[in-house]
């Protein structure tokens, strides 16, 4: 693959990275509800980019190959918030913290957790995205689901398996 190419698959990725949660962001705060928002979809997907970053950390992986998790984990915990705000949930999120931190932590006790947990960062993924849809389905309605979120995510995913 060209170089050129390869460039632009990495910037373009980090740049839809940074602003990938805005347009979810903007819909929750425009409507001041999460409707159709699933927590445990955004908890699970949480879980999974925690457990790949703390990986790349663990093993001493160059920054640029997981920049853009701490962006997009930095924005998931905004928007997560604000849907416990919403929600009248906010006594969670503290849980969530200890329950976050407490993780991140345990990853790295033994060498096996943490390759184990990599290799079911995948299984998390996914089952995120079938939590949310499982949240539309059964609400069917989409409230505040962005799609130019998940646009720029189905991108995002494309461009890193094009890239590697």
């Amino acid at each position: 693959m060209a170089p050129g190419l390869l460039d632009l698959a990495h910037w373009s990725t980090w740049a839809v990275c940074a602003v990938i949660k805005l347009p979810q962001l903007a819909a929750v705060l425009t409507a001041r509800s999460a409707r159709g928002v699933s927590v445990g979809s955004l908890l699970l997907e949480l879980a999974g980019f925690l457990v790949f970053l703390r990986y790349q950390i663990y093993y001493g992986y160059p920054l640029q190959t997981y920049l853009e998790y701490p962006i997009i984990i930095a924005q998931d915990v905004i928007l997560l918030l604000f849907i416990l705000h919403f929600s009248g949930n906010m006594k969670r999120a503290l849980f969530y913290a200890v329950t976050f931190w407490g993780g991140w932590y345990m990853l790295t006790l033994r060498k096996w957790i943490i390759d184990l947990a990599m290799n079911l960062c995948t299984l998390i993924s996914a089952a995120s995205k079938l939590a949310q849809l499982r949240c539309l389905w059964q609400t069917k309605d989409s409230g505040q689901v962005s799609a130019l979120t998940w646009s720029m995510s189905a991108y995002t995913c494309a461009s890193k398996l094009w890239a590697t």
